[in-house]
């Protein structure tokens, strides 16, 4: 499984606060999550991950509080998966429930710029960046969270593993 999209950096230690402030938690809609995701620390995100972003970040992507709104913001706002040094454990396995790919790659924010075009082969763990012509290897997704990614998240694994055959 391949994604590919724009890059969009952001620093370290990004929480879930910033990822979606918890005044926007009052909805369960994650198009509405969506709008506001990452907000505080770029305005424009919303529209620019529309188009289809892979969000490349330093270290602890994630930390903070365990909400699930935090990577549901980001797959709805139009996030194809998330590159980054290092994650918060809870944010990780949220991420990968919903089905919100995410690899770790070391020193991957010193790598790539914004805008540059990504293609990220899940499997295989590795990352292009065509605008520098340059690969890296990031970490592999074992297969049973590939396919979590590719049902969708662990709801829909979960329904089409236990559909009577």
């Amino acid at each position: 499984m391949e994604v590919r999209g724009k890059a969009t950096i952001f620093g370290d230690d990004i929480n879930t606060d910033l990822i979606i402030p918890g005044k926007y938690l009052t909805t369960l809609n994650p198009e509405e999550l969506a709008r506001h995701a990452m907000e505080g620390l770029d305005s424009r995100f919303f529209k620019k991950a529309q188009a289809g972003v892979i969000l490349v970040a330093g270290k602890n992507f994630g930390c903070g509080s365990s909400r699930e709104q935090a990577p549901i913001a980001l797959k709805y706002a139009g996030v194809r998966c998330v590159l980054a040094e290092s994650f918060a454990r809870i944010f990780y396995r949220n991420a990968i429930n919903i089905g919100l790919p995410i690899l770790e790659c070391a020193s991957v924010s010193s790598k790539v710029d914004p805008g540059d075009h990504l293609s990220v082969d899940l499997a295989e763990g590795k990352m292009v960046n065509f605008t520098k012509n340059e690969s890296f290897q990031a970490s592999r997704l074992p297969s049973f969270i590939l396919e979590i990614i590719e049902d969708g998240g662990l709801i829909e694994n979960l329904k089409k593993r236990l559909k009577p055959k």
